[in-house]
């Protein structure tokens, strides 16, 4: 049977590529985008199948429009993914004010808005899947990305909450956790700050560190069949890696945490009082 799928930030990208891909098997697929001229070749080829959605997911009321939209459309709504997202490169000192409010606006905010849009129509049809685009940068940290870090961390902590409190209202939550892939992440979407010539050495680190060399990075047309399997689970995970890098690195990252925890575990106790 066709599911419906909403999806942020469906004209480019993993977005673009995952909508294309749900419509090519039979799916009906609502996608938005601030600027819906970038789904105009899908709204051609897939017709009524196809519900371009002009949204700005930093707007709640403009969030829960759309999901209504895409409701009275299709009749249900199978899965969310959170997609819509950018990345802010700076070390934490060179960040201005605005770029931060703003990615915390469009990368939390905006994925909290449309998430609690979706909840209650899920809630009512008693079954659903909500997948949060997240990234390898929301489980660990790497030089001069610390405020992007910041907001997949946070997006990492709300959908955890989230999975527990809906996983008996028969709705799934899913961290989808991509390495880098050859998207426009690092490109025109992504805001630079002004650099601090003392920071130089960390930008140096960050593009000879592993999974951001030029042959570290993913295809994105490969994600596609996981991204169909993920849909299709009957029990999907809450995280789910993608990329050769997240889990290899991920063992070796927090074994360091582990051990540093342990080795000062009995300070901790001491301070329980």
């Amino acid at each position: 049977m066709a599911k419906t799928i909403f999806i942020t930030g469906a004209s480019k990208g993993f977005g673009k590529l995952w909508a294309e891909a749900l419509l090519q098997r039979g799916d009906n697929v609502a996608a938005t985008s601030r600027d819906i001229n970038g789904l105009k070749d899908l709204a051609d080829r897939y017709g009524d199948r196809f519900l371009p959605i002009r949204l700005d997911i930093t707007d709640r009321n403009d969030a829960i429009r759309a999901i209504n939209q895409t409701k009275e459309r299709f009749g249900k709504l199978d899965v969310v993914i959170n997609n819509a997202g950018y990345g802010v490169f700076g070390a934490i000192e060179e960040v201005k004010e605005q770029d931060v409010k703003d990615v915390f606006e469009a990368n939390v905010y905006g994925t909290l808005w449309v998430t609690q849009a979706a909840l209650p129509v899920l809630r009512e049809q008693g079954h659903g899947h909500i997948i949060q685009l997240s990234s390898v940068l929301g489980i660990w940290s790497l030089p001069t990305l610390g405020i992007y870090n910041a907001t997949k961390f946070a997006v990492e902590g709300l959908s955890e909450a989230l999975a527990s409190e809906v996983s008996s209202l028969g709705i799934h939550v899913t961290l989808v956790e991509p390495n880098g892939y050859m998207t426009e992440f690092g490109g025109k979407s992504a805001v630079l700050s002004e650099t601090i010539e003392a920071y130089d050495a960390a930008r140096t680190e960050l593009f000879q560190t592993e999974g951001m060399l030029p042959g570290d990075y993913g295809k994105p047309e490969a994600t596609v069949p996981a991204i169909l399997k993920l849909i299709d689970s009957q029990n999907p995970p809450l995280r789910l890696f993608l990329g050769n890098l997240g889990y290899r690195k991920t063992q070796r990252v927090y074994a360091d945490k582990l051990q540093t925890w342990k080795e000062w575990d009995e300070v901790a106790v001491a301070a329980h009082g």
